[in-house]
């Protein structure tokens, strides 16, 4: 333990995302008072409209040799569930080179070994955090199906399962055919003629879900101020200074940045070097006559379908170029295209909610949690397409490491220096 003097009294969280909300609550937990900085305001990146899926069992590291199977003209095509613009800047090109590096087999192992631990205390952050007074609900689904038009597509993920399972993390599942599966699964149309039955998931609408877990931290004497933009930090021996756009600071005894795709911009004077790429994803909501009783998965497809009240959420897409971008109508339509097919009863036509959010991805798919060359700047990111269902433990473990001065071994691997 570090002296009682060293733990801070304040900490200052730039960013009201699921990972920025949940290490602000668990910080509460020890004792430290928090206040939350956001530019736009609570849920407004890539928390909202996401999949919403709690599948640690499935949290791999992105880089993986499959990448290279689609190809250059793949990549560019603007309908490939993997898209890269054709004008790249430096920094993605950057990012892109240690991606492609990063995409091995050797490399998939040591990561996801690096992943396992984290992932075991995924659902358990969540549990801990609906003990203490998040009113939100994780669903517990009761079929969680992977959909294929073919028996042949279904080996990747079954291999992928088997090196999950072989890293030390258990995931249960089912092989079905075509008609098990839309026994299961009504929604499911007839060209499908190959599943997996995933069990012991969960899901939840992640908008709604990070909304009550900013009620909770304001419940608890949290402030969390919108429309408060980050310019700067200043770190030194009595604190740091924040400074914001306008004019305005805000002091505190640490800093935690958790800026999604953005991290980089204020990480980078502490050191921190490896990029953050924002991989965007795409999703909009439909009406379907049979709603699925839990999500479904279109894996040759890299689409991810989700039952949110009456409507099904559809996402898809890892596009990667600038965050601040607009939404691209080529995306949300060649989603739609892919998924049609596959799907009974479903007006893909009939779209409403169309968004795209800045997943932050880092080049060797490994999250950057930790201090940095400042020990009052910390930062917590990088978590791919990961966030929400690792975000809660993030913010567990990063707690613990604010004030105690201890890294938790989890969080090794992770460190924001490598």
């Amino acid at each position: 333990m570090v002296p009682a003097a060293a733990v801070p009294d304040r900490v200052a969280v730039i960013g009201a995302g699921m990972i920025g909300l949940a290490t602000a609550w668990f910080l509460q937990d020890r004792g430290v008072a928090v206040t939350v900085l956001d530019r736009t305001g609570v849920a407004a990146g890539s928390s909202w409209g996401n999949a919403g899926w709690l599948t640690p069992g499935l949290a791999t590291p992105l880089p993986e040799p499959a990448v290279f199977r689609y190809g250059l003209r793949a990549l560019l095509s603007p309908a490939s569930p993997v898209y890269v613009p054709p004008r790249a800047d430096p920094r993605l090109l950057r990012f892109l080179a240690g991606f492609a590096r990063h995409s091995t087999t050797a490399h998939w192992k040591t990561s996801m070994a690096a992943l396992v631990p984290l992932n075991r205390r995924a659902l358990t952050a969540f549990d801990a955090l609906a003990a203490g007074g998040v009113s939100a609900e994780t669903v517990e689904a009761k079929s969680f199906l992977a959909a294929y038009r073919a028996e042949a597509e279904r080996a990747v993920l079954l291999e992928e399962l088997e090196h999950i399972n072989a890293a030390g993390q258990r995931i249960e599942f089912d092989v079905l055919s075509g008609a098990e599966a839309r026994e299961v699964e009504p929604s499911l149309s007839d060209h499908v003629r190959a599943a997996i039955r995933l069990n012991g998931q969960r899901f939840l609408d992640p908008g709604r879900y990070v909304l009550q877990l900013a009620e909770s931290v304001r419940r608890r004497g949290g402030t969390i101020r919108d429309g408060a933009e980050t310019v700067a930090i200043r770190a030194g021996s009595g604190g740091v200074e924040i400074d914001l756009a306008g004019g305005g600071t805000e002091a505190a005894d640490a800093v935690v940045i958790a800026t999604g795709a953005w991290l980089g911009d204020l990480a980078r004077p502490f050191g921190v070097r490896i990029p953050v790429q924002a991989g965007r994803g795409y999703s909009f909501s439909i009406p379907i006559e049979h709603v699925p009783a839990g999500p479904v998965y279109l894996p040759a497809q890299r689409v991810a379908c989700t039952p949110l009240g009456d409507r099904l959420r559809v996402a898809g897409m890892m596009e990667f170029r600038s965050p601040g971008a607009p939404l691209d109508p080529r995306r949300i339509r060649a989603i739609a295209d892919a998924a049609r097919p596959l799907l009974r009863g479903a007006d893909l036509d009939t779209r409403t909610d169309e968004w795209v959010g800045s997943r932050p991805c880092t080049p060797d798919g490994l999250p950057l949690i930790g201090t940095t060359r400042s020990p009052r700047v910390f930062v917590a990111g990088g978590h791919g397409m990961w966030g929400i269902t690792l975000g809660p433990v993030t913010g567990q473990l990063l707690a613990e490491r604010i004030t105690t001065g201890h890294p938790p071994a989890e969080l090794g691997p992770f460190d924001p220096l490598r």
